[in-house]
């Protein structure tokens, strides 16, 4: 009676380990999948910035960009969203911008989108733009407008 049962839960036991192990292979293919399209958006990223921008960017996780219509600094933080900010002369956020591509993207390929936006369309980046006021004291907090 007991060999049965400890037969039994041998059985169950491997069927659980086989399924978890499949899960496990599923999970690692698709952070696999997904960590090849944050690395490779940082790398195009990376080939698009001037030297300047990309001292910036290994220095801070931003750069600055100037807009085509304005002659206004902007800093892109790293992100996909909300990581937009109209600075002043010595470098404070003065305002936001969150505008992103209509796709959901790497967050390479959402800042080298703003950038090449910002360089070439300004004037539309920002008719599409939601404004909001960066928190400086909390930078991970906005107040929208």
């Amino acid at each position: 009676m007991f060999a049965q049962r400890l037969r039994v839960a041998k059985t169950r036991l491997r069927r659980f380990l086989t399924e978890l192990a499949r899960g496990v292979e599923a999970l690692r293919d698709r952070l696999r999948i997904e960590n090849d399209c944050e690395t490779r958006g940082l790398k195009l990223l990376r080939e698009w910035l001037s030297p300047e921008q990309l001292a910036q960017y290994d220095a801070g996780s931003y750069f600055d960009v100037t807009g085509c219509d304005s002659g206004k600094r902007y800093r892109i933080h790293h992100g996909a969203s909300m990581n937009v900010h109209e600075i002043d002369g010595a470098g404070r956020a003065r305002v936001g911008w969150c505008f992103v591509p209509n796709a959901d993207l790497a967050a390479g390929d959402v800042m080298l989108a703003q950038k090449i936006a910002l360089e070439t369309d300004e004037r539309g980046a920002l008719a599409v733009a939601k404004k909001f006021v960066p928190n400086d004291t909390q930078p991970n907090i906005f107040v929208h407008l």
